[in-house]
């Protein structure tokens, strides 16, 4: 409808643009030299009578279209900003938006509360470590995690099988603790996306809300790849605890096999 009221429009101007250089040929053209028993220029006469038609002509036929262009566009106008993004729900969403910044300010500072605890120097630098959520720290683990809970021991000093068990266990703890570091390092980065994110929407245009939702839909993918990681993690912790128990059982049903063996042997000793 607004497209062909245009085009209507736009001929209408043509024709009018058209008979007003038509006109302006014809006067051109006309001999210079004639006039009139009153003294008066003919051309003049007519270019008058051209320029009323041509005001006759704008007045009804080019500006009665253009009157409608203008009212379908202010109906347009008036449905977007009454329909399709109204000011009222705007103006509530970035209240809510900036309502929601102070609370993230608040969760961060409740996020970041010490709970170190340890009391003496050796517990004291692994907690720091662990609690630090530096991801760089990672490598500083492994060293003081053997101050505090030892390493494994020589091999004249247990069996083989114990030993394995003892460094598994202290594997899988160790990347245990250097997973978590990674994970708050991830939580922290989560958190400062998210705080970008609603200063954004704070400030943000209603036709940019396409992409902040995409934007925060690739965020949310992102914070569920390293839940999933955390996940994936404790599940290797609980296999570890399963799997010692395990071996501890082993080690127990090897141990009374071994004491039954050698009473056997005692005992057909003792009857001969």
């Amino acid at each position: 409808m607004k497209r062909q009221t245009l085009v209507r429009a736009w001929k209408l101007l043509l024709k009018t643009l058209a008979f007003a250089l038509t006109l302006a040929i014809v006067v051109i053209i006309l001999p210079a030299k004639a006039r009139s028993q009153l003294g008066l220029d003919p051309c003049c006469a007519i270019i008058s009578a051209g320029l009323s038609t041509i005001s006759n002509l704008l007045s009804s036929v080019v500006a009665k279209p253009l009157s409608q262009i203008q009212q379908i566009e202010q109906q347009s106008a008036n449905f977007e900003q009454q329909v399709v993004f109204p000011v009222t729900s705007i103006n509530q969403a970035r209240g809510l938006a900036a309502q929601a910044q102070g609370q993230f300010v608040q969760m961060r500072q409740i996020f970041q509360l010490p709970v170190a605890s340890a009391t003496l120097p050796t517990p004291q630098r692994l907690e720091q470590i662990l609690l630090s959520r530096n991801p760089g720290a990672v490598s500083q683990v492994a060293g003081n995690y053997g101050s505090l809970y030892g390493t494994v021991m020589p091999a004249t000093d247990a069996p083989q099988p114990v030993r394995d068990l003892v460094d598994m266990t202290d594997a899988e703890a160790q990347a245990a603790m250097k997973k978590a570091l990674e994970i708050d390092a991830l939580a922290d980065l989560e958190l400062q996306a998210a705080e970008q994110i609603n200063q954004q929407l704070q400030t943000a245009a209603p036709g940019s809300a396409a992409i902040l939702e995409a934007q925060t839909s690739a965020w949310l993918v992102r914070a569920n790849a390293y839940t999933q990681s955390a996940m994936a993690e404790l599940v290797r912790v609980r296999s570890i605890e399963l799997a010692n128990h395990g071996a501890q059982l082993k080690f127990s049903a090897a141990h009374t096999s071994t004491l039954h063996n050698n009473g056997s042997e005692i005992l057909q000793q003792g009857a001969h």
